[in-house]
Protein backbone atom coordinates (compact mmCIF):
# COMPACT_ATOMS: atom_id res chain seq x y z
CA UNK A 1 0.00 0.00 0.00
CA UNK A 2 1.30 3.46 -0.89
CA UNK A 3 1.33 6.14 1.80
CA UNK A 4 -0.33 9.33 0.51
CA UNK A 5 0.45 12.95 1.35
CA UNK A 6 -3.01 13.24 2.97
CA UNK A 7 -2.32 10.17 5.10
CA UNK A 8 0.99 11.65 6.27
CA UNK A 9 -0.69 14.97 7.13
CA UNK A 10 -3.47 13.22 9.06
CA UNK A 11 -0.94 11.25 11.12
CA UNK A 12 1.14 14.39 11.82
CA UNK A 13 -1.94 16.17 13.24
CA UNK A 14 -3.13 13.28 15.42
CA UNK A 15 -2.40 13.82 19.08
CA UNK A 16 -0.44 11.22 21.00
CA UNK A 17 -2.94 11.67 23.86
CA UNK A 18 -5.78 10.49 21.59
CA UNK A 19 -3.98 7.25 20.66
CA UNK A 20 -2.27 6.46 23.98
CA UNK A 21 -5.41 5.06 25.73
CA UNK A 22 -5.84 2.65 22.80
CA UNK A 23 -2.25 1.45 23.26
CA UNK A 24 -2.94 0.80 26.96
CA UNK A 25 -6.19 -1.04 26.22
CA UNK A 26 -4.52 -3.16 23.55
CA UNK A 27 -1.60 -4.31 25.69
CA UNK A 28 -3.58 -4.76 28.93
CA UNK A 29 -6.27 -6.79 27.17
CA UNK A 30 -3.51 -9.22 26.16
CA UNK A 31 -2.07 -9.52 29.66
CA UNK A 32 0.78 -7.01 29.34
CA UNK A 33 1.22 -3.97 31.58
CA UNK A 34 1.27 -0.20 31.29
CA UNK A 35 4.83 -0.33 32.69
CA UNK A 36 5.87 -2.59 29.80
CA UNK A 37 4.21 -0.20 27.35
CA UNK A 38 6.15 2.69 28.89
CA UNK A 39 9.37 0.67 28.62
CA UNK A 40 8.75 0.18 24.89
CA UNK A 41 7.89 3.86 24.35
CA UNK A 42 10.97 4.97 26.28
CA UNK A 43 13.20 2.62 24.27
CA UNK A 44 11.95 4.10 20.98
CA UNK A 45 11.69 7.78 21.97
CA UNK A 46 13.85 8.34 25.05
CA UNK A 47 10.82 9.72 26.94
CA UNK A 48 10.64 8.73 30.60
CA UNK A 49 7.31 8.56 32.43
CA UNK A 50 7.36 12.27 33.43
CA UNK A 51 8.13 13.52 29.92
CA UNK A 52 5.49 11.20 28.46
CA UNK A 53 2.87 12.52 30.90
CA UNK A 54 3.80 16.11 30.05
CA UNK A 55 3.35 15.43 26.30
CA UNK A 56 -0.03 13.82 26.98
CA UNK A 57 -1.15 16.82 29.04
CA UNK A 58 0.06 19.21 26.31
CA UNK A 59 -1.92 17.18 23.76
CA UNK A 60 1.20 17.04 21.60
CA UNK A 61 0.63 16.01 18.00
CA UNK A 62 2.64 13.10 16.67
CA UNK A 63 4.64 15.69 14.73
CA UNK A 64 5.65 17.46 17.97
CA UNK A 65 6.00 14.17 19.87
CA UNK A 66 8.54 12.76 17.44
CA UNK A 67 10.34 16.10 16.95
CA UNK A 68 11.12 16.05 20.68
CA UNK A 69 12.05 12.35 20.68
CA UNK A 70 15.51 10.85 20.50
CA UNK A 71 14.85 7.85 18.29
CA UNK A 72 16.75 4.72 19.33
CA UNK A 73 19.64 3.91 16.97
CA UNK A 74 18.25 0.38 16.46
CA UNK A 75 14.79 1.59 15.43
CA UNK A 76 15.68 0.83 11.80
CA UNK A 77 15.60 -2.85 12.77
CA UNK A 78 11.80 -2.61 13.21
CA UNK A 79 10.43 -4.21 10.09
CA UNK A 80 7.24 -5.79 8.89
CA UNK A 81 3.69 -4.81 8.06
CA UNK A 82 1.48 -2.68 10.29
CA UNK A 83 -1.91 -1.25 9.28
CA UNK A 84 -1.33 -2.55 5.75
CA UNK A 85 1.99 -0.71 5.29
CA UNK A 86 5.45 -2.25 5.08
CA UNK A 87 7.37 -0.14 7.61
CA UNK A 88 10.73 -0.23 5.86
CA UNK A 89 9.15 1.10 2.63
CA UNK A 90 7.53 4.19 4.18
CA UNK A 91 9.41 7.22 2.83
CA UNK A 92 7.94 9.85 5.20
CA UNK A 93 10.10 9.88 8.35
CA UNK A 94 7.31 10.91 10.73
CA UNK A 95 4.85 8.36 9.40
CA UNK A 96 7.54 5.70 9.62
CA UNK A 97 8.28 6.63 13.25
CA UNK A 98 4.58 6.46 14.18
CA UNK A 99 4.40 3.03 12.53
CA UNK A 100 7.51 1.95 14.46
CA UNK A 101 5.61 2.74 17.65
CA UNK A 102 2.48 0.95 16.39
CA UNK A 103 4.55 -2.12 15.53
CA UNK A 104 6.24 -2.21 18.96
CA UNK A 105 2.86 -1.93 20.70
CA UNK A 106 1.53 -4.70 18.46
CA UNK A 107 4.48 -6.97 19.27
CA UNK A 108 4.03 -6.30 22.99
CA UNK A 109 0.33 -7.18 22.77
CA UNK A 110 1.13 -10.36 20.86
CA UNK A 111 3.31 -11.57 23.73
CA UNK A 112 6.70 -11.17 22.09
CA UNK A 113 9.63 -11.26 24.51
CA UNK A 114 10.81 -7.82 25.63
CA UNK A 115 14.41 -8.35 24.47
CA UNK A 116 13.10 -9.10 20.95
CA UNK A 117 10.80 -6.07 20.96
CA UNK A 118 13.66 -3.82 22.08
CA UNK A 119 15.88 -5.17 19.30
CA UNK A 120 18.66 -6.22 21.68
CA UNK A 121 21.69 -7.18 19.66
Amino acid sequence: MKVTKEHNERIAKLTFASVYPHYITKVESKGRTKAELHQVIEWLTGFDENKLQKLIEEKATFETFFKKATIHPNAHLIKGVICGYRIEEIDNTLTQQVRYLDKLVDELAKGRKMEKILRAE
